[in-house]
């Protein structure tokens, strides 16, 4: 199955009140995030104990393991941003508490569990260790800029509390928070609008190391474990195109010594070769990538998949990611100790509900806490308007389940163990779903009185998945890569021989009303773009620029037109509707951060989507990984 989680790429929830147009309404929320029980990130621990990962490598070297995943530190705190020390031994972290004076960066022995505070700034974050395991450099925002502070690491509580050191950056202006050292500790790297400088230690002299292309910013700088080579993320300042390249270095890159003219040797003796692209993603890198041990391969985060995850690819040849993880993002590798630590998101999931027609009354949670994992509720509304149809792991296993149309009476429809994405059929009767199986994932059939679920498309080691009726109630529509790669298939209701709709790409299709047309993402990646089909066959057309969902699943086909959630370009997402008819948007209302799921009723009035209850931030560690 794919990933249905929110894809958020913050640990930090903008609680603004939800707005339409023209009336507003508005709900009050805590501005951080509200932090979980303790028994809760105990129950996490002893689960994920428990737990058996194969991460996998490229596949030019490949290989399967039993690893363990577990908590860094089993505290109900905020943890994120890990940095491993370069003997493998310690690890720094930002943690944010609701205790006063315990935010800030972190040092933590791994083997033994000690804890050490270095700072007492909640906003201190993204801690980079010196080669030498001595020093530790952080940011800190101020009011109009953000600086870069150097404190001692001391992994030990035998001093008192260490002296903090701002980095003299001059007139350049930091503007990412993500640093590095450089390999021999006498500079640190960072972001400026123009791209990414070094700057020494000793002389604040400084030295460009690249020069973003306009509209393009670069960022994320990462050391090969040999310093002849750093990794950079290039990032597009419009759209959602991220690259991640690898830049060969030759001379003196540190800034830390004179020429005999007094200038500094850097700036003469260091040579930049062309980058060579690792990978490029319709997507957005979540933290600075990272080299595995060996430097054969990078590990990187990308919520390619609508959710954050870890990927792995080559570093000397061009070749396609792999996921390893689809649950981290601010990898960290150990040089020494073949541990991996990531950061991990952990949400309670709501379906709210937005009456367009009535927006004083105000956002309402329609049920509450279907899922403490990763994975979202896909809520879906009825065609007659009676019943809604959603996930929910409350019976311990993701599973279908059903309400009446106002929340109450919920019901477990099926019993399979991790099923998803429902999608009702035009007579109101039925359910179709995916099931994520051994062989691969497969699609089902249920009554929605109950009753035994039918078997439409097993498992057959392809991906199945995203199933949904055609208008007349006669084919399911589904997502299969049995071609090779996503496309859109369709199988008759009562079970056959799947046919092939779309081929050049196709997830989650949606029939129109009157059902001249398919509808269909035309990737499982964020921000896909919308297509259309004939469902007589035909050219595969792009519905309209305009539609730019921020999922696959943020979007519905109702009787007035598709209703979807898409970027404002003023930071909140925005519910708009597109009438295909006109080919016009309007804008339906305002949400605080962008839900994973949307539907709509079927006169478009009435729109379900999930939240966050609440979400914590954890650092993961993997024992073993190679």
């Amino acid at each position: 199955m794919p990933s249905k989680g929110a894809g958020l790429e913050s640990t930090a929830i903008d609680t603004a009140p939800f707005s339409t147009t023209p009336a507003t309404w508005s709900f009050s929320a805590h501005p951080y995030f509200i932090a979980i029980t303790l028994a809760i990130s105990l129950f996490l621990a002893a689960t994920l104990l428990l737990q058996k990962v194969s991460f996998t490598a490229n596949r030019h070297d490949s290989f399967t393991t039993i690893q363990r995943i577990r908590p860094l530190i089993n505290l109900s705190d905020e943890t994120g941003e890990p940095a491993f020390s370069p003997n493998g031994s310690y690890i720094a972290f930002h943690r944010y508490s609701s205790i006063r004076q315990s935010s800030g960066i972190f040092v933590q022995n791994i083997a033994s569990g000690e804890l050490l505070q270095l700072t007492h700034n909640p906003d201190d974050g993204f801690p980079a260790w010196s080669p030498d395991s001595r020093s530790i450099a952080f940011k800190r925002p101020g009011n109009r800029e953000a600086s870069i502070y150097i404190i001692p690491s001391m992994p030990t509580n035998s001093v008192a509390t260490p002296t903090e050191r701002k980095l003299d950056t001059g007139s350049l202006i930091p503007v990412r928070r993500e640093i590095a050292w450089s390999p021999d500790g006498h500079s640190i790297v960072f972001t400026t609008a123009s791209g990414l400088f070094l700057v020494s230690l000793e002389n604040s002299s400084p030295h460009q190391l690249t020069q973003s292309p306009p509209d393009a910013q670069d960022w994320g700088a990462s050391f090969s474990p040999d310093g002849t080579r750093f990794l950079i993320v290039r990032s597009q300042q419009s759209g959602f195109h991220d690259e991640i390249l690898s830049i060969r270095l030759s001379g003196n890159c540190s800034g830390g010594s004179l020429d005999p003219s007094g200038e500094p040797a850097s700036l003469s003796s260091c040579s930049i070769a062309d980058p060579t692209q690792i990978a490029s993603d319709h997507a957005n890198v979540l933290g600075a990538p990272q080299w595995s041990v060996d430097s054969r391969s990078v590990i990187f985060s990308s919520d390619r998949g609508s959710h954050p995850g870890l990927w792995r690819v080559s570093a000397t040849m061009r070749d396609t990611p792999v996921q390893i993880n689809d649950a981290g993002s601010y990898p960290a590798v150990s040089r020494i100790g073949n541990h991996l630590a990531y950061q991990r998101i952990t949400r309670n999931l709501n379906i709210w509900e937005i009456n367009v027609t009535a927006p004083v009354a105000g956002p309402r949670i329609l049920i509450a806490s279907t899922s403490e994992t990763d994975q979202g509720p896909g809520p879906q509304i009825s065609p007659d308007g009676k019943k809604a149809a959603y996930m929910s792991d409350r019976s311990g296993a993701k599973e279908i389940w059903l309400a009446d149309r106002d929340g109450t009476h919920p019901r477990q429809l099926a019993s399979l163990g991790n099923a998803g994405s429902p999608r009702w059929s035009p007579d109101s009767q039925s359910v179709v779903f995916d099931v994520g199986q051994r062989n691969g994932p497969a699609i089902y059939s249920v009554s929605g009185a109950g009753g035994t679920p039918r078997l439409l498309v097993p498992s057959d080691t392809n991906s199945n998945v995203c199933p949904s009726f055609s208008a007349d109630g006669k084919w399911v529509y589904f997502a299969s890569t049995r071609s090779g790669n996503f496309q859109v298939w369709k199988v008759p209701a009562e079970g056959g021989s799947p046919v092939q709709v779309t081929y050049h790409g196709g997830h989650a299709a949606l029939a129109s009303r009157d059902g001249k047309f398919i509808y269909y993402a035309k990737s499982s990646y964020a921000n896909p773009e919308i297509w259309q089909i004939s469902t007589n066959g035909g050219a595969e057309q792009l519905v309209s620029p305009l539609l730019n969902p921020v999922t696959w699943a943020a979007w519905s086909v109702t009787g007035r037109g598709i209703v979807f959630a898409h970027p404002s370009g003023q930071g909140r997402p925005v519910v708009s509707l597109y009438d295909p008819s006109t080919h016009r948007l309007t804008n339906l209302a305002t949400l605080p951060i962008p839900p994973f799921w949307l539907t709509a009723s079927p006169d478009a009035r009435s729109i379900l989507f999930d939240q966050p209850g609440w979400q914590q931030a954890q650092i993961m560690l993997v024992d073993n990984f190679q």
